[in-house]
C-alpha cells in the first residue's frame, strides 16, 4: 500500500476535477490509501465520491482571496496551492509517500524543497496558453507566471498528459524540459453509467417529450467551449427542415463566483430569444450526475463544440452511451472520436455541424450504428481497469526509485 496525497486547486466539477476523482479511486482500487487536499470544496457543488467520504478531502487556505477585485486569478490560484503544499507538508500528519498535483505547478518545487516525495504532475495544458497576453498590461503580468509555470512543471519527478495532441503542445511550449511527458489517457468508470435511471429524469422530461430528437451538449459555460456553435448550428437545422420536432438540451457546469460563467449562460439565452429558439432549447446549470447520466442515455446526438480541446471526457462519456459524437475536428476528439464510425469530425462553423446534425437525423438508424460502434471503441481503449493499471505503474515506479 502506498500513501498517495493529491494536490488540486479547487475540487469542483470539471473535466479536471473528474480525472482526479478517478484517479484516486483507481489508485484505491489497487490497495492504496488517497487524500486529496484542496483549496476550496462545495459539498453541494462537487462530484458525489468527494461529498460521501469515498474520497477523503481536506480543505485548506479557502480564507485566502481567490481573486483581488476580479482578477489575478492566477496569482492567487499560486497563493492558494503554495499554502495547501505547505500546510500538507508542516501541518498534517498524511505522510504521503507520493504527491499527485495537477493544474498548477508552482506546489511542486514546494514538495521537492522540503521533502524527498516524489512528484507526479498531470498537465491537463500549459496554462500559459489559455491566459490572455493581448495588452502590455496583461503581458507584464503574466510573463513571471508563465516563467514560473515551465520551470515548476519540470522539477517534477514524473510528467504526464492527457493525449498526445498535449504531449506535442507541451513540447512545443516547455522547450526547456527536455523529456518527453507519458501519456495517460482519462477514463470511465463504467459502474456509474450502468446504473438504471431514476425519478431524477422527470424533472427534464417535460421539456423533450413532444420531441423525437434530442441534441445533447455539455460543458462548461465558458466562451471557450464556444456554446454558441451549438446554438446556431441548431438553428440553421431547424430553419433547413422547416421545424422538425427536435430540441436541444445545453447542460453546463456553473459557478456563481464566476464572471465568465455568469455572463456567458445570459450572453447564450439572448442568442437562443434573438433566433425564435426558447421552445426548442433547453438550459441546465450543474445537474447531478444522476440527471446528466439520464440524459445522456435518452438523447440521440452528442454536439461537442469546443476548438483545439486538450482531450474532452464528454465524448467518451457520450459513446459509452451509444450516442454519435458531432466534434470540431481538432484536439482530444481526433483521438477518441473516430470520424464516419462513432460520429463526425467537423470544422467549427455552424454550417457543417448543421449539415451533420441533419444528416443524423434523417439516418436515425446510422446514428444508432455509431451509438453501439462508439461504445465498444470506449470499452477497448479508454476502460477504467486500463487507466487504473498504468497509473498504479506509474506510482510503483516512483516509490520503487
Amino acid at each position: 500500500m502506498v500513501k498517495i496525497v493529491f494536490l488540486h486547486p479547487d475540487l469542483g466539477i470539471g473535466g479536471a476535477e473528474r480525472l482526479v476523482v478517478d484517479a484516486a479511486l483507481a489508485l484505491q482500487s489497487k490497495g492504496h490509501q488517497v487524500h486529496v487536499v484542496t483549496s476550496y470544496h462545495d459539498p453541494g457543488h462537487c462530484f458525489p465520491e468527494t461529498r460521501d467520504g469515498t474520497v477523503p478531502v481536506t480543505v485548506s487556505g479557502n480564507w485566502l482571496p481567490r481573486s483581488i477585485c476580479g482578477r489575478f486569478l492566477a496569482l492567487c490560484a499560486y497563493v492558494r496551492m503554495i499554502w495547501a503544499s505547505l500546510y500538507t507538508v508542516f501541518f498534517s500528519e498524511m505522510d504521503p509517500q507520493v504527491y499527485f498535483c495537477d493544474q498548477v505547478s508552482i506546489c511542486v518545487p514546494v514538495i521537492r524543497l522540503f521533502t524527498k516525495v516524489p512528484v507526479l504532475f498531470y498537465c491537463h495544458f500549459p496554462d500559459l496558453l489559455l491566459a490572455s497576453h493581448r495588452t502590455w498590461v496583461q503581458k507584464m503580468y503574466r510573463a513571471p507566471l508563465d516563467w514560473m509555470e515551465e520551470k515548476t512543471t519540470g522539477l517534477a519527478t514524473t510528467t504526464v498528459v492527457n493525449s498526445h495532441f498535449t504531449a506535442g503542445v507541451f513540447c512545443d511550449t516547455f522547450k526547456s524540459i527536455r523529456r518527453r511527458p507519458e501519456v495517460l489517457y482519462p477514463s470511465l468508470n463504467f459502474e456509474s453509467f450502468d446504473r438504471e435511471c431514476e425519478s431524477s429524469l422527470n424533472s427534464i422530461a417535460s421539456a423533450v417529450k413532444n420531441n423525437d430528437f434530442v441534441y445533447l451538449s455539455i460543458n462548461r459555460y465558458e466562451r471557450k467551449k464556444n456554446l454558441a456553435l451549438a446554438i446556431r448550428a441548431f438553428g440553421l437545422l431547424k430553419t433547413s427542415l422547416n421545424n422538425p420536432p427536435v430540441h436541444l438540451i445545453m447542460v453546463g457546469g456553473y459557478d456563481e463566483r464566476l464572471n465568465e460563467n455568469v455572463e456567458y449562460f445570459n450572453e447564450l439565452q439572448r442568442l437562443v430569444t434573438s433566433m425564435n429558439l426558447d421552445d426548442s432549447v433547453t438550459f441546465l446549470r450543474s445537474p447531478s450526475d444522476a440527471i446528466k447520466t439520464c440524459l445522456l442515455k435518452n438523447s440521440h446526438t452528442l454536439i461537442y463544440t469546443p476548438d483545439k480541446e486538450h482531450f474532452g471526457i464528454v465524448p467518451l462519456e457520450a459513446m459509452y452511451c451509444q450516442l454519435p459524437v458531432i466534434a470540431v475536428s481538432s484536439g482530444g476528439p481526433l483521438e477518441t472520436v473516430e470520424d464516419h464510425r462513432t460520429g463526425y469530425l467537423c470544422q467549427p462553423t455552424a454550417e457543417d455541424f448543421a449539415e451533420k446534425m441533419q444528416y443524423l437525423y434523417e439516418n436515425q438508424n446510422l446514428a444508432t450504428k455509431m451509438g453501439q460502434r462508439g461504445r465498444e471503441r470506449v470499452i477497448q481503449h479508454f476502460s477504467f481497469k486500463s487507466f487504473s493499471h498504468q497509473l498504479n505503474e506509474f506510482v510503483d515506479n516512483l516509490v520503487s526509485h
